[in-house]
């Protein structure tokens, strides 16, 4: 199962208003795995960026001026989602914004909602923990999520961080801290932050036994077997 986690950053709120995309980021997983493939690209929006715009994601339009229009990206967005499951925080924002982006580029364009499933992490969200608070940063500290390094939004971090959450949020606890004073005061183990391992990471050698180290093992099952108590690894093999 392919899905795309993604996220955008825009000029200001409301797309009715003309507000523009400046940026979109994609992360990749294959059946709840990340590819370490991504999409990443900054928008030169043609259009001035509210200054509170600027307060959250902090891209100015002095940044942008050399970036290329949507209509130059947009033929390797969509190659990139195409069929794909899109995961979205507030999906309903990202979405209005990159149909109205498609439309300008071709009329004629398909909406996001017709080349792909898509699934709202914040409905996700509210049904879990009703009357909470259910930002990406509230998650991220219900769930033990990094994101330390969130000082300002930003597309691609963004949609790396909902991945993590996302994981978590759907998957159950992906590392737990089961000793010290790692669980809360109901006896709960907490999610500790995650740390993605490169896929490019030296892979730990598997060493199988030698034929004297079998003999020996087989031997230590004989003398538990002679004891009284068949040895629990052999009840394992036998019924697998």
């Amino acid at each position: 199962m392919r899905q795309i986690v993604l996220d955008t950053e825009t000029t200001g709120l409301e797309v009715s208003q003309g507000h523009r995309i400046i940026e979109i980021g994609c992360v990749e997983m294959e059946n709840r795995q990340l590819t370490g493939r991504h999409f990443h690209r900054y928008i030169n929006p043609e259009r001035d960026i509210d200054a509170g715009a600027i307060e959250v994601h902090g891209i100015t339009a002095t940044f942008l001026a050399d970036k290329p229009v949507f209509s130059a990206v947009a033929k390797d967005f969509i190659d990139f989602v195409d069929g794909a499951e899109l995961i979205i925080h507030n999906a309903p924002f990202d979405i209005g914004f990159l149909d109205s982006e498609l439309s300008r580029w071709d009329a004629s364009a398909l909406p996001l909602a017709q080349r792909c499933d898509i699934t709202d992490t914040l409905i996700m969200a509210r049904s879990r923990h009703p009357g909470q608070r259910n930002s990406l940063d509230a998650l991220c500290g219900r769930y033990g999520v990094d994101n330390s390094s969130r000082e300002l939004h930003g597309a691609l971090l963004d949609a790396e961080i909902l991945a993590d959450v996302y994981l978590t949020m759907t998957g159950g606890q992906t590392a737990l801290a089961l000793g010290g004073n790692d669980d809360d005061n109901q006896g709960r183990a907490r999610v500790r932050g995650l740390r993605r391992l490169p896929a490019d990471r030296v892979r730990l050698p598997v060493i199988q036994p030698s034929d004297e180290e079998l003999a020996a093992h087989e031997g230590q099952l004989d003398s538990i077997a002679a004891a009284g108590a068949e040895p629990l690894w052999r009840q394992a093999n036998r019924g697998s």
